[in-house]
């Protein structure tokens, strides 16, 4: 676990980070797993000693925050893309419930699984030469383990031409349609974060903690119905003959592109 996701607490503060740096964080089985296993240990530590943990950062090592789903050694076993799509909805959801704030460092790309871990966060902090969204339609896959979570962020009307549009934006651009809560220059990341994080370990836990349980009872988020039904739907649109292709078609381009460098 500590291989692929490292746990660090410090004067109140938990950071989680995903070390995948050389697929720039892709979510594979493992990491899945590793960062649901550290969420709930997390969660655990909490309500054991409320006051070692208060916030909660989400990072990714290197470059990249999260490119989303690494669906290249398992696009041809419907299986093991079932069974990565409900273990990722599930985790989004166990970050979501966390009774603490939490706060993503998206330092670079944050894609498809990878931007649904950025608005599951309570603030997202990026700069603005990052690259955020969803391009699941362009790959003939269906966001659907995103989507909730998207709704709840930037509201119906504009996640539904965010998710239909598909493609990437920059973290400016991110910024103003409310994928994220704050942009900074790069060099300005890690303050604009301490300052948040300072300006949080100030609230109360416990109106903190019943502020969080109540905001999600009132916006659905801990409906864990919607987020088993989400996985089912991308499962199955997944393991279908047109993503199929399109993935094949994909990861050849991205393969050539490789060689030809």
């Amino acid at each position: 676990m500590e291989d692929l996701v490292q746990l660090a607490v410090a004067h109140g503060c938990a950071t989680i980070t995903m070390r995948r740096p050389d697929v720039r964080n892709a979510l594979d089985f493992p990491l899945i797993q590793a960062l649901a296993d550290v969420i709930a240990c997390v969660a655990k530590h909490i309500k054991e000693t409320p006051n070692d943990i208060r916030v909660v950062v989400l990072a990714g090592e290197g470059k990249s925050f999260c490119a989303g789903m690494d669906l290249k050694a398992v696009m041809h076993d419907p299986i093991q893309m079932g069974q990565m799509l409900r273990q990722l909805s599930m985790t989004l959801l166990a970050l979501r419930q966390l009774s603490v704030p939490t706060i993503a460092r998206v330092q670079g790309a944050a894609i498809g699984g990878g931007c649904g871990l950025v608005v599951v966060c309570d603030f997202a902090v990026t700069h603005p030469e990052a690259k955020l969204g969803y391009p699941e339609v362009d790959l003939g896959v269906c966001p659907a383990v995103v989507a909730p979570w998207l709704i709840k962020k930037i509201g119906a009307g504009p996640a539904r031409a965010m998710l239909l549009c598909g493609g990437t934006m920059k973290g400016d651009e991110g910024f103003s349609r409310g994928l994220v809560t704050h942009c900074a220059p790069i060099d300005q990341l890690d303050t604009t974060i301490a300052t948040l994080v300072a300006r949080l370990l100030t609230g109360g836990p416990n109106a903190l903690a019943c502020t969080k349980n109540m905001l999600n009872e009132l916006d659905g988020s801990n409906d864990e119905q919607v987020a088993i039904e989400a996985a089912e739907l991308s499962a199955k649109v997944i393991a279908g003959a047109e993503a199929q292709t399109h993935l094949s078609r994909h990861f050849s381009a991205h393969s050539r592109s490789n060689l030809e460098r």
